[in-house]
């Protein structure tokens, strides 16, 4: 095995581009590993600890392609990924005009002199510089960069309420603004429900149930997962509050977070129930079911959380949070039971979305299941080795643990399809638990590997643990979400409707095998 690299001065790409660019390099044969980055302080040392070595030389604006594996498969990596870089676009004008490119926010509003939103996609150490030009500017902000400390958050957020200016961010993965997707997001229809989250997946998610059910989006906005912490105060959650609040095409607001801290999530409780529009509060892991007298509804999880504001919209009963096992599961669980040994006791949830390793670790809690991850839950543990399971082990592949030098499995998933015969390997393992995320930035092709990894688990398993799944998309994404579901059925994968109902099926069949 060779390792090469090859930089590019002064050549920027944003972060989302990096990482399908390594995807597609990761799937060249004869390559155990590629990455596609920034030369930043971070991103080097990252790709020093991901095993690339301590020899990269590069500046921050310059980009490093670093390729392990095969000599020759890492020069063709390497001339593919130039390639990829350096490609001219297609020039449908034949030649005739040229635009210099756009280096600054600024020569942008010259060109387009009635753009009001800048997306921030740059290495978190630059990003807060970034975002205070665009306030500055009068632009709001998304900022899907991350590491960016919470002074500079809390500094930034601060001018843009100065400013009456909304930003998005730090670490925004997902919003979708007068009907156009940003970063991860799923096509879904316009309509009277606007969402706030702070967590990206949880808005896909419920963004996703809404249009399942018929309903639409006017808005979706995300926060940033630091926006409800204490020294940040929830700023952009209010802001988003108010701002869907005057809204005229939002008729109900829904809001989302993990837990924030008790004052915060006071304080944003108060401003809701003096909204003069319904308002679906889910703040995972903190339940209520019952309306109160100002027009607040509690939510019980992130698919709850669209049934409730659909059914709110409509004027109709509030949905049941209660989960129901059909005649037709129940009887795929009885079947399963009974192809299972007496060692086959635990859930191994393999997760791409935070969220929803968040909240399939509440739901495992319902049932008296502690369960081991790199990103516990209160009352859960932290994993000794975060490449091993053990016991009930629920883990979050998007997290830094795994993506130093990889690309997020949104976007590749072949960590998560490893990580799944892995644990199908393992003779203690009763169910995979698992996620497939839809919409734009997410893998082009996700059945294309996931299927092979099932058939090999049902080849090499004398045993086989049961296998559940939940698909977040929509009919209008970009992936046939349809045929997706019904190709993983085939394979013999129960599928959920929601994150919840799989988290709850897994628990369940676990909870009854004694």
């Amino acid at each position: 095995m060779v390792i090469k690299y090859k930089a590019f001065e002064n050549l920027y790409q944003d972060s989302v581009s990096l990482m399908q660019i390594s995807a597609r390099l990761n799937k060249i044969v004869g390559v155990d590993e590629a990455s596609v980055v920034m030369g930043t302080e971070a991103n080097l040392s990252r790709m020093a600890d991901a095993g690339f070595g301590d020899n990269i030389v590069a500046k921050p604006n310059d980009l490093v392609i670093a390729v392990k594996g095969e000599e020759e498969a890492c020069n063709t990596a390497i001339e593919q990924a130039q390639q990829a870089l350096t490609a001219k676009p297609d020039e449908g004008s034949g030649g005739a005009s040229f635009s210099p490119p756009l280096t600054s926010f600024a020569l942008g509003l010259e060109q387009h002199a009635d753009a009001n939103l800048a997306l921030i996609s740059v290495p978190g150490e630059y990003a807060a510089a970034e975002a205070i030009k665009a306030l500055n500017l009068g632009l709001n902000v998304m900022m899907f960069s991350d590491n960016v400390s919470l002074a500079d958050e809390l500094q930034i957020k601060q001018l843009a309420q100065k400013k009456a200016l909304m930003v998005m961010g730090p670490d925004c993965g997902t919003a979708i603004i007068n009907g156009i997707p940003l970063g991860f997001a799923n096509v879904v229809r316009r309509g009277a429900i606007g969402v706030v989250a702070a967590s990206g997946t949880g808005l896909q998610e419920a963004t996703c149930r809404i249009h399942q059910l018929g309903g639409g989006v006017s808005q979706a906005m995300g926060t940033g997962g630091h926006d409800l912490h204490q020294d940040i105060g929830g700023i952009s959650m209010l802001q988003g509050l108010l701002a869907l609040a005057e809204d005229d095409a939002t008729k109900v607001i829904v809001l989302i977070s993990k837990p924030p801290a008790a004052a915060i999530a006071e304080r944003i409780l108060a401003t809701a129930a003096q909204v003069d529009k319904p308002v679906v509060v889910h703040f995972l892991g903190q339940a209520d079911s019952q309306a109160t007298a100002t027009g607040v509804y509690f939510a019980h999880s992130l698919a709850h959380s669209a049934e409730v504001a659909v059914a709110v919209l409509r004027n109709q009963a509030l949905p049941n949070a209660q989960f129901i096992l059909s005649a037709q599961v129940q009887e795929q669980v009885t079947t399963l039971k009974t192809q299972l040994t007496p060692t086959q006791r635990y859930i191994r949830g393999v997760f791409a979305g935070g969220t929803f390793c968040f909240e399939a670790q509440i739901i495992a809690s319902q049932y008296g299941l502690s369960a081991f991850s790199n990103t516990p839950i209160q009352g859960n543990h932290c994993l000794e080795d975060v490449w091993t399971s053990q016991q009930h082990t629920i883990v979050d592949l998007g997290d830094d643990d795994f993506t130093q030098g990889r690309p997020h499995p949104m976007i590749d998933p072949s960590l998560r399809n490893q990580r799944m015969l892995q644990d199908a390997r393992d003779a203690s393992t009763a169910v995979i638990l698992f996620d497939v995320v839809l919409g734009y930035g997410a893998s082009e092709e996700p059945l294309a590997e996931l299927l092979d990894t099932l058939d090999q688990i049902r080849n090499e398993q004398v045993s086989m643990p049961a296998l559940i799944a939940h698909v977040c998309g929509t009919d209008l994404d970009p992936q046939a979400r349809d045929v997706i579901r019904q190709a993983l059925e085939d394979a013999g994968v129960i599928i959920a409707d929601s994150n919840a109902d799989a988290a709850h099926l897994a628990a369940y069949f676990v909870s009854q095998l004694g």
